[in-house]
């Protein structure tokens, strides 16, 4: 069904297509819920706190106003999320900037965090009905100069806190200018150290504590991960979301080289699994990390997850594979985790037989 929608949809402009989709889905969530979401495999997963039905996400981006959350919801993920979301509304950049490899089953976006502002996101993240675990993305207004970047951030948090199952923090988008930059030590020390200590506020105010995620870009040194990792630990940040999308341009024609934006889909893939896994390396199991980039099969789910993801999110593979990707991802996910617990109850095994052996 879904192979004759791409179809009709992928004969309109990419952005028109995407509009369309999401007045569908907010038509039809019943009939969604019916189609998909109870034919999910229930594989129960602790996420930075929140108690999941599965450990599949939606990416922000998809819906960046808040407008299809129950639509979305009824397609079967564990937890959604919406945004980028800024203080203020803005338009985003000039069309077109939205853009489909079908060959490489890539997209190339320059959106530039278009959207109503948080105002109205939150208004309608109020009147949804579902109970899916709600995340909402928070950035910078485009003209807010990099010295006052941090008090949007603190204005966009303040305003999401009470509707938020958890927040993240979009430092990683190529398409606002300067924004990567907060991915610096100095930088970063300084965002982050602000959000904690109004978050830990909030908390106490609200008498509910809504865990903070930061998103990174897949185009991080070795040198910059260690940073990262560094200062996510001295923050006591929740969980960590590798990747965004990605400046590079390999593995796609040379027509697109030159195309202005951030790159999804299949040829970050390699990208974002190696960031994870350096993660991992640097992390263990002290901070969950959800897994995101080019994910369009239960292989591909599978070699994230194996390689330190808690938790996965998809948006591009959606739009190529259709929702029936997100059971597939649930039920790789629910193997990989019986592997897991298969080889750690092997291993405590091995060490009382270890133990019992030493003590005859």
């Amino acid at each position: 069904m879904y192979a004759f929608a791409r179809r009709a949809l992928f004969a309109l402009d990419p952005e028109t297509a995407h509009d369309l989709t999401l007045g569908t889905l907010s038509r039809s969530t019943a009939l969604v819920q019916r189609i998909y979401a109870d034919k999910m495999p229930h594989v129960p997963v602790d996420l930075m706190g929140m108690q999941l039905p599965n450990p599949i996400g939606l990416a922000a981006g998809l819906d960046k106003d808040g407008r299809c959350i129950d639509g979305l919801s009824a397609l079967g993920f564990g937890f959604v999320e919406v945004g980028t979301v800024t203080p203020e509304p803005q338009p985003g950049n000039a069309r077109p900037r939205l853009f489909r490899l079908p060959e490489q089953r890539a997209l190339i976006n320059r959106m530039g965090f278009n959207n109503d502002g948080v105002a109205a996101l939150v208004e309608r993240a109020k009147r949804r009905q579902g109970k899916t675990a709600l995340g909402i993305n928070i950035g910078k207004n485009a003209i807010t100069p990099p010295e006052q970047a941090v008090a949007d951030y603190l204005a966009a948090l303040k305003s999401v806190y009470a509707i938020a199952d958890y927040v993240t923090i979009n430092i990683s988008s190529p398409n606002t200018k300067g924004l990567r930059d907060m991915q610096g030590r100095e930088s970063l020390d300084e965002l982050l150290g602000a959000l904690c200590e109004e978050r830990d506020r909030l908390a106490e105010a609200e008498s509910r504590y809504v865990p903070l995620a930061v998103k990174i870009a897949p185009d991080l040194t070795e040198s910059q991960l260690d940073a990262i990792a560094d200062r996510l630990l001295h923050h006591r940040i929740d969980g960590v979301i590798a990747t965004n999308t990605t400046i590079a341009r390999d593995g796609v024609p040379l027509r697109w080289t030159r195309e202005a934006g951030g790159l999804s889909g299949v040829p970050v893939r390699a990208q974002a699994t190696r960031v994870i896994a350096a993660l991992h390396a640097r992390l263990g199991a002290t901070l969950p990390i959800i897994g995101v980039g080019g994910i369009q099969s239960a292989r591909d789910a599978t070699d994230k997850l194996e390689a330190g993801a808690t938790a996965l999110q998809m948006y591009t593979g959606l739009i190529y594979q259709g929702p029936r990707l997100i059971a597939d991802c649930a039920r790789a996910a629910q193997r990989v985790y019986a592997g897991q617990r298969a080889k750690a109850l092997k291993s405590v095994v091995n060490r009382d037989r270890a133990r019992a052996a030493a003590g005859r």
